[in-house]
């Protein structure tokens, strides 16, 4: 398959394709090193096969990076179905023509001996690329608080947090928009609010603030809450 991109990852070249359902088992087979990897399990929200097929068949879009013919890691990005949990409403949205509008950047999966070369953000601009934006206005994404490496992620990429909320079964997570065609307009001063203080998040989003950045604080990391016009 058609090379999307190529670099080095410390000592080793690899290379970025666009992946079909002839992937599925090595897909299915890194999830589950990275998630048997993890020391808190709830920070990742694995996709099911169906899942991965929906997105394999057309229903979204997953890279993988490979060295040599291994993958080494992958990121995805859905076209969700319109149902009672679709992150759309979380954004604000009510019509399902708008809804139909956003797209999920979905899991992001970096074999554990790959880690620390910024693979996670390279495949997010390579992904992002990938987006004809005619055709959708945001992209939406859940991560668990203090899920440090994957809020950094979506900061980095200029996600804001436009809500609070449990999902999956109960499972707390920020929701993150990004707006393919305008930058949020901001008045006024940050307030930095500590990722485990829910209720004070949840009353800031209420009144119109959105999480623009996150900080290290004392022994703390906070989210930096700024009004939207």
């Amino acid at each position: 398959m058609t090379s999307i991109y190529r670099g080095i990852l410390g000592d080793n070249p690899f290379e970025v394709r666009v992946l079909d359902n002839s992937y599925l088992t090595k897909l299915l087979a890194l999830q589950e090193i990275v998630y048997d990897d993890l020391p808190n399990k709830d920070i990742l929200q694995p996709l099911s096969e169906e899942e991965f097929k929906e997105i394999l068949q057309g229903k979204g879009l997953l890279i993988g990076a490979f060295v040599a013919e291994e993958l080494i890691a992958f990121r995805a990005v859905l076209k969700p179905e319109l149902d009672d949990e679709h992150l759309g409403y979380a954004i604000g949205l009510v019509n399902e023509s708008d809804l139909n509008r956003v797209l999920y950047q979905e899991i992001s999966n970096v074999h554990p001996e790959y880690r620390g070369h910024g693979l996670q953000k390279t495949l997010a601009n390579i992904i992002m690329e990938q987006i004809d934006t005619t055709d959708f206005d945001y992209i939406a994404a859940t991560v668990m608080p203090y899920n440090i490496a994957s809020l950094k992620d979506k900061f980095s990429q200029g996600f804001n947090v436009v809500n609070l909320k449990y999902a999956y079964g109960g499972k707390l997570r920020y929701v993150f928009a990004l707006d393919l065609h305008h930058q949020p307009q901001l008045e006024g001063e940050r307030v930095a609010i500590s990722m485990g203080d829910v209720d004070a998040q949840q009353k800031f989003l209420k009144e119109g603030f959105i999480g623009v950045s996150m900080k290290p604080l004392w022994d703390d990391w906070v989210i930096e809450y700024q009004k939207r016009l």
